[in-house]
């Protein structure tokens, strides 16, 4: 159940911040922010802990901060999926959009989630 309102969330988010960049990033529908976060949900699973262990080195010397930059990649890799329904212009405004949709999930998380 915590999966599927986390795919809200990010599908949610997509939409507001697609809103907020104009051109630079493109989203073709409610729809397609479903699927991209779905993508997205996937690829943390999958792919983002490789990316994490193999640049453990540089992640522990800038104190986790290049991990909004394995955040842009996957961000990218979520682009290069969903095709032209998700448009990012490139890696600048995917690590732009990867510090506001963390930033914007733990106050989320941290507004909602008190048990």
């Amino acid at each position: 159940m915590k999966w599927l309102v986390g795919i809200l969330i990010n599908a949610v988010l997509f939409i507001a911040i697609g809103g907020f960049f104009g051109d630079s990033f493109y989203l073709s529908g409610f729809g397609a922010a479903i699927i991209a976060s779905v993508v997205l949900s996937v690829l943390n699973i999958l792919v983002r802990p490789i990316l994490i262990i193999l640049t453990l080195p540089i992640t522990f010397l800038t104190l986790g901060l290049f991990l909004f930059v394995i955040n842009a990649v996957t961000l990218l890799i979520t682009d290069g999926i969903m095709g032209s329904s998700f448009e990012l212009a490139g890696f600048g405004t995917a690590f732009i959009v990867s510090i506001i949709m963390s930033i914007a999930n733990i106050i989320i998380q941290s507004t909602f989630a008190k048990d």
